[in-house]
């Protein structure tokens, strides 16, 4: 007997209540371009919170990570705490790098970020918020929030923008 697991596994979702397909979150992350004689890139970190400030996820860390003789691990990580808000609450308990969550700084312009799917799972339904903290050298510090509800019950945008060192922030949100 032959079974149909593309008919088995939407009958089984919906006789436990269990999505068949994850809601989606994804972002764009603006770095603006700015106009400053000893320019460097910023750090930037973007996570999920939830209502009582608690961190749900981290979606992203940009950070300097070429290596250093003198210093295996990346001379940038020690900078990773001018991420202020970001390090108190979760970066000094994290290792990194994070496979899918870390990587080099960013030039000026529109990023794309997402949670992945796994990540999105295990968001219980409730009200959160989309952080985003940028930092840099010789420059300033900037922490942006775009509130959302999840799961998202139809496809909705949100967005907020920083006034100095971020740019721009969407959200984009799918049942």
């Amino acid at each position: 007997m032959q079974v149909r697991y593309s008919l088995a596994i939407p009958a089984l979702a919906a006789l436990f209540g269990v999505p068949a397909v994850a809601a989606g979150l994804g972002a764009s992350i603006e770095v603006p371009r700015l106009n400053a004689s000893e320019y460097h890139r910023p750090y930037v970190a973007a996570w999920i919170e939830r209502a009582d400030n608690s961190v749900a996820a981290t979606v992203a860390v940009w950070y300097d990570v070429r290596t250093r003789t003198n210093n295996p691990e990346g001379e940038g990580t020690k900078w990773l705490k001018d991420l202020r808000q970001w390090w108190r609450r979760t970066g000094r308990e994290l290792q990194v790098p994070i496979d899918g969550v870390t990587s080099a700084t960013k030039p000026a312009g529109t990023h794309a970020v997402s949670l992945p799917d796994a990540a999105a799972a295990k968001l219980a339904p409730g009200a959160y918020k989309f952080v985003v903290e940028a930092a840099r050298e010789v420059g300033g510090r900037e922490v942006v929030s775009v509130p959302f509800q999840w799961p998202p019950t139809k496809a909705d945008q949100q967005r907020a923008s920083g006034s100095t060192e971020l740019g721009d922030i969407k959200l984009d949100l799918k049942p």
